[in-house]
């Protein structure tokens, strides 16, 4: 097995109400991991529940039950449409899993035995909704910059953290490790907005509500839920147990996938709880954009809000996964649209892929009754074919290794799309009247199948459903990474199963 890759995505607020957005990072995540997987790379993708804090006490005495008991009863709900989407985690963490909550405990106190925590006051602004604390010169008229919403004047006894004794050794490690942050306009909000003008420290506890990780040494006082979330990314791993086997496995991660409104939680708080560990940080955090809806947030109270398994249920899962993974450029925001994704569907997968594969297995049965056959009597043509899907491979895995997800994705489309320009210029049904010209023809058909089965192979990682469907089409034991480097490693003489229906066209009724 090749080198480690551990990924993760931030861990959710537990919520009975998904929207599309909340489902982005976790399928962008999922094509990495599975991409990784497929090139031999030993991966471990994390994913999970961040279930402390104030508004979850606060819904759950709302509803009339305990915080465990609220956020028990709608755990499942997130893993319920993970399994719906295809994601593929290898370890799904709780943050109210008592190995998480006893390793936090560890943490908090190291940090306070050595000196980075102590004990004050806090007084200033402080945002619910997102749990993050504000000085009055970042909020913005009265409200959370994040959010938008009110936040409210609180004054406590609290612990902080010194996140200001880590600001130069933070701006050190960002010089000397350009890519650490990405993309680059991520890195200079950080350093302009944030580090420039002076890190304060950090206040990591609270005393007025109790629904969080106590403070083994001062009960009175529960963890910040940004010390406890963040630290899940290495007490999954067995931390503070450094002889733990995942954590030498795959500490440090390679890439943190997340939000661009929590980019400042991963790339200040983080890195310098790491420091203060005197442990190794992550290799790389991406801060991605917004999925919206006609260029505003997806929320039920602006009645644009749809349960992702609704638009499943429509038009499949490798749909919704193909929009998301397609429509936008990574890094940036995208405006999610059922017109769009119906246009999407109908136009990448119905017809440029489905078509494809269709009419090229229905013509192997048609004229060669389905059996695979390549005498090598070959044209200028299919150079051009051949030598753009035999490039497919390197191209994708650079666009890949820059998180260039979309077009990489692009790339095998492009070449879908040449297949099918190829049966338009050879013309098949025309040689197959020419008994003189069946050795073309299937030298033809078997270029189609070869370029398919590739094709395949590299949307795995997307459509993974699609993928494997096409592949037992072609009825084919050649599905492992390395049968693509070459072009020609479809087996003859096997027999392809009959075609199927990939993906209907969706009619849009007026």
């Amino acid at each position: 097995m090749n080198k480690k890759f551990y990924i993760t995505t931030p861990i959710y607020y537990p919520s009975a109400n998904f929207h599309i957005g909340h489902c982005y990072t976790t399928i962008i995540a999922d094509a990495i991991a599975r991409f990784k997987r497929l090139q031999g790379f030993d991966v471990f993708f994390q994913t999970g529940t961040d279930e402390h804090g104030e508004k979850i006490e606060k819904k759950a005495k709302e509803s009339g039950v305990t915080p465990k008991e609220y956020v028990d009863k709608i755990i499942e709900n997130a893993k319920d449409l993970w399994a719906s989407l295809g994601i593929s985690y290898d370890y799904f963490i709780r943050t109210t899993d008592e190995k998480h909550e006893k390793a936090v405990q560890k943490i908090f106190k190291k940090l306070y035995e050595q000196g980075d925590i102590y004990k004050g006051e806090y007084k200033g602004l402080y945002c619910v909704p997102c749990e993050s604390f504000w000085t009055e010169s970042q909020a913005v008229d009265g409200k959370c910059p994040d959010c938008g919403r009110e936040v409210k004047m609180v004054s406590e006894e609290a612990y902080f953290f010194k996140l200001s004794k880590y600001q130069d050794r933070l701006v050190k490690f960002y010089d000397e490790n350009p890519d650490f942050i990405l993309p680059l306009s991520r890195k200079n909000e950080m350093l302009n907005n944030f580090i420039k003008p002076g890190l304060e420290d950090l206040c990591v506890s609270r005393t007025s509500f109790k629904w969080g990780i106590p403070v083994d040494f001062d009960p009175n006082h529960v963890v910040y839920v940004w010390i406890d979330a963040l630290s899940n990314y290495i007490t999954s791993l067995g931390y503070p147990n450094e002889d733990a086997e995942l954590f030498k496995k795959y500490w440090p991660a390679d890439l943190h996938l997340v939000g661009k409104e929590i980019v400042r939680f991963h790339t200040i708080i983080w890195p310098c709880m790491l420091m203060a560990l005197n442990l190794p940080l992550p290799h790389q955090v991406f801060g991605h954009g917004w999925l919206k809806i006609n260029d505003g947030k997806i929320s039920k109270s602006l009645g644009n809000y749809k349960d992702p398994r609704e638009y499943i249920d429509a038009y499949g899962v490798d749909a919704v996964r193909y929009y998301a993974l397609r429509e936008v450029p990574f890094g940036s925001d995208g405006n999610f649209s059922e017109e769009a994704l119906i246009s999407r569907t109908n136009t990448d997968l119905a017809n440029t892929l489905g078509n494809l594969v269709s009419r090229t297995i229905s013509m192997s049965h048609k004229y060669f009754d389905g059996i695979v056959l390549n005498p090598k009597v070959e044209e200028e043509i299919d150079n051009n074919l051949i030598a753009s899907v035999t490039n497919l491979k390197k191209i994708v895995e650079e666009k890949m290794s820059e998180l260039k997800v979309n077009e990489a994705i692009d790339e095998i489309m492009e070449v879908l799309r040449k297949c099918n320009k190829y049966i338009d210029d050879t013309t098949p049904w025309a040689l197959a009247k020419d008994e003189t010209m069946k050795d073309r023809l299937a030298t033809i058909l078997y270029n189609l199948l070869e370029s398919i089965r590739i094709c395949a192979i590299l949307l795995s990682s997307f459509i993974p459903s699609t993928s494997n469907a096409i592949l037992t089409n072609l009825n084919t034991s050649r599905v492992s990474y390395d049968t693509i480097t070459t072009f020609g490693n479809l087996e003859l003489n096997i027999k392809l199963n009959p075609a199927q229906v990939l993906f209907k066209r969706i009619e849009v009724s007026n």
